[in-house]
């Protein structure tokens, strides 16, 4: 029977998650929602039984050798399975246990409906390895040492088998994707699997994302990335033009009802704990009609995610408003929403967005200096944990000075990812950082100075110009993983020992 991580019921984008509400459909006490197809694992059980023959050698290292050994591992391995999935904070269904002694019985799983190959290599001959390794694009493999009888392949795994980084390896490094590397192999930690099943998750629903861009796709410094992200990550960009958008919003706004809905919610969201008013109300109240017609627009077209292009211009006389609030509400409740439609940094936003399970921050980046970074714009969720809203002033946006923009204070302490891409190219740098201040300079409103984890200089040498992504918790080998997965240059300027501490 299947079972299911805590987050099992996490879901894709259903036409029906909205359509069909009523008007007073904004909540901000409604659960935060999950986005995500649920990864499928199909655990396999590699083993081959030994004969007893006299007087020579007839069993290889490991202690499962007979077939009631077996059945107890199959079985100790679905409890194990469960008690992680149990612990799971993404989608995950683990399929049952398959037995694997021949090639043969390898091959026939190729064709099944999963996503990631788990190899239990308990003994076998290299050749069945092999066959269990190409399956699918995703596989780990999992072998034992203390956690159980230990197997074969704990001594036998070698770069004859697995890739390396290392260009001139026995293996090379290549651009082969489905061969297994060195970084797919877990020694007795459930935790470690854990995270490499959350790191896939993303991957998974990273690619084929549907997001809707309201006047366009561009990149900034980069006009090719638009056509980079569909073709490198399979992204669906739904391109709508205000044209069609104009006379949705006129409608809207002169909805007599959704108006008063607006009225009602704008009450509702200036009486949340530590919410400050300092703009005129009734940007906050045209806020939210543009708020709603662009959650419509998402349900219409079946889009994960949102962006907006012209949102400092074209957006502003044609809402009495900003756009900056109305992605602030629709990040808060767990969709996705970017400002500024630049694909050099939406890839990354959806993949930070997926594995971390929380809203993420997209931002302009500043020099470093002395350690220190500052991450500003006008735009920033306040669910930045997923659940409780951090402390915000609601402003005007800074360069028009104008609408309803939230300026976000994030707790002093609070640990953070950030991932940085080289324009359109398929290297992209990260770092974690320590939120030291939540300053009020004549930049964008949220506003955080930033310790940087690791090696800041070397971040001197990289300044672009660009914009940023930014997470609460640390889950930089997550991406340095998923990054590999889909045939991208990670350089990590924090790194860390895998089995430390880490601060979600």
């Amino acid at each position: 029977m299947a079972t299911f991580g805590s987050a099992g019921a996490a879901i894709t984008w259903p036409p029906a998650l909205f359509a069909g509400a009523a008007v007073e459909d904004w909540n901000p006490n409604k659960p935060f929602v999950r986005l995500g197809k649920p990864l499928r694992v199909q655990p396999v059980f590699m083993y081959a039984l030994p004969t007893k023959r006299e007087a020579t050698s007839w069993r290889s290292w490991g202690g499962v050798q007979t077939e009631p050994a077996v059945a107890e591992e199959v079985a100790r391995i679905g409890r194990e399975l469960q008690q992680m999935a149990a612990k799971a904070d993404f989608g995950v269904r683990i399929l049952p246990v398959v037995k694997v002694t021949s090639i043969e019985e390898a091959t026939k799983l190729a064709g099944q409906d999963y996503d990631v190959t788990l190899v239990y290599a308990c003994t076998g001959r290299v050749e069945l390895l092999r066959a269990c390794l190409g399956l699918k694009k995703a596989t780990v493999v999992f072998v034992r040492h203390r956690s159980g009888p230990v197997y074969y392949w704990y001594e036998a795994l070698s770069t004859r088998i697995l890739k390396t980084d290392a260009k001139d390896s026995a293996s090379g490094s290549g651009a082969d994707l489905h061969q297994a590397h060195v970084d797919d192999v877990v020694v007795d930690d459930y935790g470690e699997l854990l995270w490499r099943c959350r790191a896939l998750f993303g991957v998974k629903n990273l690619l084929s994302t549907r997001i809707l861009a309201l006047g366009g796709a561009w990149g900034k410094y980069a006009p090719d990335a638009p056509q980079k992200a569909a073709e490198r990550f399979d992204l669906k960009i739904i391109d709508v033009s205000y044209d069609v958008f104009g006379p949705q919003l006129r409608r809207a706004r002169e909805d007599r009802d959704l108006v008063a809905a607006a009225e009602l919610w704008t009450k509702r969201y200036l009486a949340l704990p530590k919410t400050r008013l300092a703009t005129d109300r009734k940007f906050v109240v045209n806020a939210f009609v543009l708020y709603r017609v662009m959650k419509d627009l998402m349900v219409e077209h079946e889009a994960q995610a949102f962006t907006i292009k012209s949102c400092m211009g074209t957006i502003i006389p044609m809402s009495e408003t900003t756009a900056c609030l109305p992605l602030e509400l629709l990040n808060d409740e767990g969709l996705i929403a970017f400002c500024e439609s630049d694909f050099v940094i939406i890839p990354a936003g959806l993949l930070l967005r997926y594995i971390a399970g929380k809203p993420v921050f997209l931002h302009n980046s500043t020099f470093p200096h002395q350690r220190r970074v500052t991450c500003a714009h006008c735009t920033c969720p306040r669910r930045l944990d997923g659940r409780k809203y951090e402390p915000a002033k609601i402003m005007t946006h800074y360069e028009s000075d104008y609408g309803a923009a939230p300026k976000v204070e994030m707790p002093r302490g609070q640990p953070v990812t950030f991932i940085d891409p080289e324009y359109s190219t398929t290297r992209w740098l990260g770092f974690t950082g320590t939120v030291k201040a939540n300053p009020f300079y004549d930049i964008c409103r949220s506003q955080q100075d930033v310790e940087i984890q690791g090696d800041w200089k070397r971040l001197v040498s990289e300044v672009r110009d660009s914009h940023w992504m930014m997470a609460y918790g640390d889950y930089l080998r997550e991406i340095g993983y998923a990054a590999r997965k889909l045939g991208l240059e990670w350089v990590s300027l924090s790194e860390k020992d895998a089995q430390g501490p880490r601060k979600r």
